[in-house]
């Protein structure tokens, strides 16, 4: 039996077979709030009149099935998710009327109360397969129809939808129907249901196809928060921007953003109705870093309605596309249309490194991932699927020329609009418009995985001067790609302590060797940065003199680009067991001091946590812990006043807090009694505090109670859960393992946040050592909480990680050895736990020789 899996064979003969015209959903979410009726109407051709299909449905029950006039007993034509229809006619109509249900996982029709008004909010969540769990549906992507909803819902909601919202129409005691026109040709997965007593703000954009009405929709008790102003100014830049570079006016009627709780990802480009998570609704005052990725955040769910809304992909294989695409072409219009010009710099330094590590785990995928089915594609929703599939779209870019890359995409959209295509008919019109052979390098780059290494080889005569200089490039175990790279290589000098670049390169590196003839004769520059400017995707390496020159001038560049690009290459190097963790640890602390850049900021603060608990040797990793905290400590207080590196420097000394220590100025800025000039204790920042005092045992559970009834929030419950569950006692990992992995009514939102607090960097071992053996235990009966994203949410939340030792590891890799069957899913998310752990004992290993 199929459960609710879908092979891509199985939805390529439906596709074959089937032809949706029109797809009508009828919606009661007044019936009761575990569950709710749902009623299809299809109408779709056959081409093999007398064969038989199925639709999806995942909910409570099925009550009638009618085809083409006929009842079918649903006792024998529903069963394991699929709706059976037999005896198909060329033509046919089939209406299928079920029960279905509320969820509290993000995924199908979510319904959520919120604790400070008591009131209900619902939201849609169909990525990848889950508009299923709302309607019965052809539930793959090129499957299009025209789809027309109509909802029974309180009379004082707003009840938003992919088409602009209808009058409702009375429909009895305190409760209306609002009936919305058909949308154009959509894929399921991108129809959207938002209804509740949401709080909205409306304007409208001028575009090519007329006047659009925008709307920014918000639970009431975080409108106070909500700065419309901003979000409306960016989303016009971001109409302008796409109209203009894709040729192409906004194919739908309006423009919904709606801001939804508990959310299992950052947001959602259902065709006209947007959804975002909650997080975007900044309550407090946040990092820099987090502003600008809400704008591409924003933008990149807008670019999505020309690539994915208005052409889409045949298959999840080309999921990359749309999200690498929508990665790149949002980061292009942040960086030519609003106020964050660097955002290819937060790229290489945030995106970037998210796919070089993913890249680097055993389950590593090219770029085309082989998507043989549904469980396939719910965890390639990863850094290679977004940000190394974006590094390369940029690389294309550079490869066939901008205004060439340009003419092809216009001439897509112009071809396939309201269709389905593949990768080939997008390489079709970028080979039409710059004349280039794409095939070999989309083997190279898209069909192959893993990244390379580049090195540059100098060799000096006595006098200092290049005789010969040569970029190596090298790939990992296992994988034996050598690609081709455009990219610079800077020079740069020392003066006044300050590196200046003195000359720019431009090299085409491929093969092993690549020789760099305008290097030799001169004299050898103080650093030598291979892919200055960051156009090319791989691992760099320094030469021994640039590396000595880095290590002693850590704020020398005068730009943060080239910092970001050395700092990432001894990051790489302590990575790879080439470079001491400690010493990694003395680079980052000593380039903080003056650090303006957010995301850069951002980066190294994450990177150091991760050097100093799981890369240190464990015989110095507590000296190094208290070292970083007291220097964090040093440096916030040493940072401008309510700067952005002020906020996140005590974020993140905070998060170095361990049991036993002194507690002293968590607690004085805590209660008020410690002031830090410009530091705002807000409701983010007392969280912060309160969290670190706990981890310390220094926080009541008391004290935890009274802070979340000071605004009792759902946010305020996941940071609750998230502070009790660091308490460094047996008895808080116990509650903790008891609610979030024992317990089944918990969202996954909260269920992550225990985990943060749990498996929290700088927890005792001993505390965590008996959840080994547990953990594992648990991973053979996870698949029954049946929701793929608390399944997540506990398989990566509560692996105790912080352990990094080899008892974990073997414990890890025996039950991978014991499970050969286990779903594939569930085995990539132990495999992706396992990896880190074998990285960081071989840096462990190196950082002891020090």
């Amino acid at each position: 039996m199929p459960g609710t899996n879908l092979t891509r064979e199985e939805a390529a003969a439906r596709a074959a077979l089937v032809t949706v015209d029109t797809h009508d959903v009828v919606v009661d979410v007044t019936t009761s709030e575990e569950t709710f009726s749902t009623t299809s109407t299809i109408r779709f051709a056959c081409s093999s009149p007398g064969a038989e299909t199925f639709l999806d449905f995942v909910g409570a029950s099925v009550e009638q099935i009618t085809l083409n006039g006929t009842d079918l007993d649903p006792r024998e034509h529903f069963a394991d998710s699929r709706v059976r229809l037999t005896g198909l006619a060329e033509d046919n109509e089939v209406v299928v009327a079920a029960t279905g249900r509320f969820t509290n996982t993000g995924e199908g029709l979510h319904r959520f109360v919120d604790p400070v008004d008591g009131e209900v909010y619902l939201y849609t969540q169909f990525e990848v397969p889950d508009s299923r769990r709302m309607y019965p549906v052809f539930e793959q992507p090129d499957l299009k129809a025209a789809f027309g909803v109509t909802v029974t819902a309180p009379a004082h909601w707003q009840v938003v939808s992919n088409s602009p919202t209808p009058e409702p129409r009375h429909a009895g005691d305190g409760v209306s129907t609002w009936a919305f026109e058909r949308t154009p040709r959509i894929s399921s997965y991108i129809t959207a249901l938002v209804a509740g007593p949401y709080d909205v703000v409306r304007d409208s954009v001028s575009t090519r196809g007329g006047e659009v009405p925008l709307g920014i929709f918000c639970r009431r008790s975080l409108t106070p928060y909500l700065d419309a102003d901003n979000l409306f100014a960016l989303t016009k830049a971001g109409f302008a921007f796409f109209e203009e570079e894709f040729d192409c006016a906004y194919p739908f009627a309006k423009y919904d953003q709606l801001f939804s709780p508990e959310y299992n990802m950052g947001a959602m480009e259902n065709a006209g109705c947007v959804t975002i998570a909650e997080v975007y609704v900044f309550r407090s005052k946040v990092p820099e870093a987090l502003v600008e990725r809400r704008a591409l955040t924003v933008l990149h769910e807008l670019a999505h309605m020309w690539f994915g809304d208005l052409v889409t992909m045949r298959w999840w294989n080309d999921l990359w596309l749309n999200e690498s695409f929508a990665e790149w072409a949002s980061t292009t219009c942040q960086a030519e249309a609003t106020e964050w010009t660097d955002a290819w710099t937060t790229f290489g330094t945030y995106e970037k490194d998210w796919a070089y590590a993913q890249d680097q785990l055993s389950t590593t995928h090219p770029i085309v991932a082989q998507i043989r089915d549904l469980q396939d594609v719910e965890v390639n929703f990863d850094g290679i699927t977004y940000a190394k599939g974006a590094s390369v779209l940029k690389q294309l870019v550079a490869y066939v020329g901008r205004d060439a890359f340009r003419e092809g995409l216009r001439t897509y959209f112009r071809k396939h609009a309201w269709g389905n295509t593949t990768l080939a008919d997008l390489l079709v019109e970028l080979e039409a418009t710059s004349g280039r052979d794409l095939r070999s390098w989309s083997r190279a780059w898209l069909e192959t995985a893993g990244v390379n290494t580049l090195r540059p080889l100098v060799e000096v005569d006595e006098y200092g001067r290049v005789t010969s200089a040569v970029v190596e490039q090298t790939f990992a175990e296992g994988y034996p790609t050598l690609r081709p790279h455009r990219l610079g290589i800077g020079l740069y000098e020392v003066r006044d302590g300050a590196l200046h670049r003195t000359d720019l390169l431009e090299v085409d590196v491929e093969g092993a060797r690549t020789q760099v003839p305008a290097l030799v004769g001169r004299q050898q520059p103080d650093l030598l940065l291979v892919n200055d400017d960051d156009l090319a995707y791989a691992k760099i390496r320094l030469d021994e003199r640039s590396l000595a020159t880095a290590l002693a001038h850590p704020r020398g560049f005068t730009s943060s680009l080239p910092r970001a690009l050395v700092l990432a290459s001894a990051w790489d190097m302590t990575r790879d067991a080439e470079m001491g963790a400690r010493s990694f640890v003395e680079l980052v602390l000593a380039s903080l001091p003056g650090e303006s850049d957010s995301t850069l900021l951002r980066t190294l603060l994450l990177q150091l946590r991760t050097a100093v608990f799981s890369y240190t040797a464990p015989a110095h990793r507590e000296q190094t812990r208290e070292r970083t905290r007291d220097t964090l400590w040093e440096v916030a207080r040493g940072a401008a006043p309510g700067s952005d590196a002020q906020l996140q420097l005590v974020t993140a000394a905070a998060g170095f807090t361990a049991a036993g220590d002194d507690t002293g100025t968590l607690r004085g800025l805590y209660e008020g009694t410690e002031v830090l000039d410009g530091l705002e204790v807000d409701f983010e920042m007392r969280w912060t505090l309160l969290t670190a005092l706990a981890a310390a045992g220094g926080a009541s559970a008391q004290e935890v109670a009274a802070e979340q009834a000071r605004e009792d929030t759902a946010t305020a419950r996941e940071r609750a859960a998230r502070t009790r569950a660091a308490v460094p006692t047996p008895e808080a990992k116990e509650q903790a393992w008891r609610e979030a992995v024992e317990g089944g009514d918990l969202p996954p939102a909260v269920v992550s946040a225990t985990g943060l607090g749990f498996a929290r960097a700088g927890t005792p071992a001993e505390l965590l050592r008996p959840y080994v053996q547990r953990y594992h235990a648990m991973l053979d009966t996870v698949q029954g909480k049946g929701s793929h994203a608390l399944v997540e949410a506990v398989v990566l939340g509560f692996y105790p990680r912080a352990l990094a030792d080899a008892d974990l590891l073997a414990a890890t890799q025996r039950w991978l050895e014991e499970h050969p069957t286990a779903p594939a899913a569930l085995r990539r998310l132990v495999t992706e736990n396992r990896d880190p752990v074998v990285r960081a004992l071989a840096a462990q290993e190196r950082d002891a020789r020090d």
